[in-house]
């Protein structure tokens, strides 16, 4: 007999859109470290804290949202506000996690404002690598359970590493789905957690329709109609349709689309994006530089629009039909290998990059295991500890 267990309240009258707009605002003012730090945040706020769903159901949706094209992180963000709140909650979501970064890097493109101090941003670095390895520890201990799902992180960690790239990410959960379904399925016991998508099936086809339709159109509208803020919605969304795994993969795709062609020049684009890395947010608000620096404000809004709207959809699109499928004994089995693999790969990403250019001796490493203790201690909310960590880095350094 199936155990079901609800990780997710029914929809109340406090999980209104606001209120998932201010959860994720506080979030992308603080979630600096990159991709893997902001799954680590988000999981110390939705898991642990709210207790928005459980370890497995969480490391589903980042499995599930690494397959899909765009930035994953932010997917996984606009994935748990449309399960409290529908679409509304989907973009109060993003819109929450996104302006902060999306400001910061408009003003930048304008001229205001000055970049980020050295010692801030050591400090800010050091405190990403506590809370993804306190995100790694919880999720290790729920999901890498018997010596079987163990080896399959060890063996995910150790090929990631080896062969680092998307392509690799992707063939290590492919392999660990196969595993689950040949080697855990006679063991397994289904624990599933019933979790409202926030859509229903037939919104999700619209979803995936228009998202289709306008990586189909857009091209073709561009050249009857020429107009530089249509040209810019069209390449910046092709770019957000066609990049896996979000973070720095969208770093040559976006480089080909504004170089040069587009108005950028080399250095400049360097610059908008090492100043992306040195703000809390998603990568991906690089765009909102990008388009600044060619069309000013509305360039950045429309850059900033096209380039997350293929994510946007295809979360809205598959996550529906993603709650009904994960059910199945087999889809279960294979799951219970893929959040095996996923707690691999998120073991590969804290030692390489965020360790081995955040660590670079034992006060480092000192600062590192204060930080987890004051996390794990649950005492210093997450945000605190953010700017603890880049002041002390300022004054220290």
């Amino acid at each position: 007999m199936l155990d079901v267990a609800p990780i997710a309240q029914p929809q109340r009258p406090g999980d209104s859109p606001w209120r998932i707009f201010l959860l994720f605002l506080r979030l992308g003012l603080t979630s600096f470290g990159g991709p893997v730090a902001h799954l680590g945040y988000f999981r110390q706020e939705f898991v642990q804290r709210r207790r928005w769903l459980g370890e497995a159901a969480y490391a589903e949706l980042v499995a599930l949202c690494q397959f899909l094209p765009g930035p994953a992180s932010s997917q996984v963000g606009i994935a748990l506000g449309l399960s409290r709140a529908g679409v509304p909650g989907a973009l109060c979501a993003w819109a929450g996690f996104t302006l902060p970064s999306a400001l910061a890097l408009v003003l930048l493109a304008q001229g205001i404002g000055g970049g980020v101090p050295p010692g801030v941003l050591k400090g800010l670095q050091l405190v990403a690598v506590a809370v993804v390895a306190l995100a790694l520890w919880g999720m290790a201990r729920s999901l890498c359970r018997g010596p079987l799902r163990i080896a399959i992180g060890l063996m995910a960690a150790a090929l990631v590493l080896r062969w680092p790239g998307l392509g690799a990410q992707l063939l290590v959960m492919l392999l660990a789905a196969l595993a689950g379904v040949v080697l855990i399925k006679p063991l397994f016991e289904a624990r599933i957690e019933v979790q409202p998508s926030g859509a229903s099936r037939r919104l999700g086809l619209c979803a995936l329709g228009l998202a289709l339709v306008l990586l189909v159109l857009l091209p073709g509208l561009a050249l009857l109609w020429p107009n530089r803020l249509l040209s810019l919605f069209d390449g910046f969304y092709r770019v957000g349709a066609l990049v896996f795994g979000g973070g720095h993969v969208v770093l040559p795709l976006l480089q080909a689309q504004v170089v040069e062609p587009g108005g950028v020049s080399s250095p400049l684009f360097l610059a908008g994006y090492a100043s992306a890395q040195a703000v809390p947010g998603p990568l991906f608000s690089v765009a909102a530089f990008l388009g600044a620096a060619i069309a000013g404000w509305s360039g950045a809004l429309v850059c900033l629009v096209a380039i997350f709207l293929p994510g946007l959809l295809l979360v809205i699109g598959v996550v529906p039909f993603w709650q009904f499928v994960r059910h199945r004994h087999g889809v279960q089995a294979a799951l219970a290998g893929v959040n095996a693999a996923v707690v691999g790969l998120l073991a590969a990403a804290l030692y390489q990059p965020l360790w081995t250019s955040s660590v670079s001796g034992p006060l480092d490493v000192l600062a590192v295991l204060l930080v987890l203790a004051l996390l794990h201690s649950g005492r210093v909310p997450p945000w605190a500890l953010v700017l603890l960590g880049a002041v002390a880095g300022g004054i220290w350094l």
